[in-house]
Order: C-alpha cells, then structure tokens, then sequence
C-alpha cells in the first residue's frame, strides 16, 4: 500500500491526530509518547539521551501551541509530507510543522517531524 494513494482527507484524518500528540508530548517532554508513532529508521535517529537535552532546554519545544494550521500537503514516492503553521506559547512568530508520513509494516508510521 502506497500512502501516496489516500485522498487529503484521508491523510489528515490520520495525520491531526499524530501531530497532535507530537505537540502534546513535546510539551511535555514525555519521550516515550512523543516517539511511538515513529517509524523503524527513524527511532534509530531519534537518541533519547539528546532527545531530553532538547525537551529539557527548548522553549518551542516545551511551549508549542495546540492552535495549528494546516497548510498543504506533498506526495513523493511512498510517503506524504504534511505542513502546518505552529505557533510558541512564549515566542512571538511562527513555524513551519513538517510531518512525513508512509507505510511500515502495513501501518502508518512517522518518518519524520520537525520545525523551522
């Protein structure tokens, strides 16, 4: 099965639900929740030591709205990357959610997320 394949619809209604609980449990620094959705390869990349040093330090991390926008969405080969405008509960600006989502093991997983 190719993700690629969903209508939007179908992908957002997988993937609000993921972002929010990355929102969720990035402000609350909860490793554990925050990398369960996470795909195979992508864990192997996300170091629970370095992981807590950032939740521990970042204010975005640990300040992010749960008001987001969803912005748009792109398809490459088997996987979507979907965008959002974030927001900082203490910094004036916004950010741009990334959220790159496909199959592993016939499940929908996490491949990456991140902010600029």
């Amino acid at each position: 099965m190719n993700i690629i394949e969903k209508t939007d619809e179908e992908i957002l209604d997988i993937a609000n639900p993921m972002w929010a609980d990355l929102v969720k449990f990035s402000n609350e620094g909860n490793y554990g929740a925050f990398t369960r959705e996470f795909s195979s390869s992508f864990i192997k990349g996300a170091n629970e030591v370095e992981m807590g040093k950032q939740f521990a330090r970042s204010d975005l991390a640990k300040n992010l709205s749960e008001d987001y926008s969803y912005l748009g969405m792109i398809r490459r080969g088997e996987y979507v990357t979907v965008l959002y405008k974030v927001i900082n509960k203490k910094t004036n600006g916004e950010w741009l959610g990334r959220l790159v989502l496909g199959y592993e093991k016939d499940k929908v997983k996490i491949f990456g997320a991140t902010l600029f």
